[in-house]
């Protein structure tokens, strides 16, 4: 089992979406790369703790590997928007991967790279590509949040 941890505006979704992958054995919605030790949802959502909504993905690489967790990531948000997504901003809203290996920050460099040639956006890509910081654990209601809600698919 490995670990990936992927910031892509609010969590609720990207949980959603990165859940629906086969070879992802468990998620986990959080909060990474920030000052404040055991931030709060309050907290974080004040904009002052320097955290990233996150989601912790862990995987069987024998089933899906990192580069396809990639392309989910660059697929459901848009990379070039700094700390927004949609009608979420600020900075806990930005779009960041945390590396929790030199081949995980290599893979993102190569994608992000791949990404910025293909013409797919007319902006530049602003995803931070960073080494895995602390991870704190978002309250339980926002865990699997929109699966408790009904809707097990991503939206929008």
């Amino acid at each position: 089992m490995e670990k990936a941890t992927f910031g892509a505006g609010c969590f609720w979704g990207v949980e959603a979406a990165f859940r629906e992958i086969p070879g992802v054995m468990a998620t986990m919605v959080g909060y990474s790369g920030g000052k404040t030790a055991n931030p709060t949802y309050a907290d974080v959502c004040s904009d002052t703790t320097g955290h990233a909504e996150v989601v912790q993905v862990s995987y069987d690489p024998a089933q899906v590997n990192f580069e396809q967790l990639l392309d989910v990531f660059w697929k459901i948000h848009d990379p070039t928007t700094p700390n927004r997504q949609g009608a979420d901003v600020g900075s806990q809203y930005r779009s960041v991967i945390f590396c929790h290996t030199a081949a995980q920050e290599a893979a993102a460099r190569t994608a992000k790279a791949k990404l910025e040639k293909s013409g797919r956006f007319h902006q530049p890509v602003v995803t931070e590509i960073v080494p895995a910081a602390p991870f704190y654990k978002a309250e339980d209601y926002h865990q699997r949040y929109l699966e408790k809600r009904g809707q097990t698919k991503r939206h929008g």
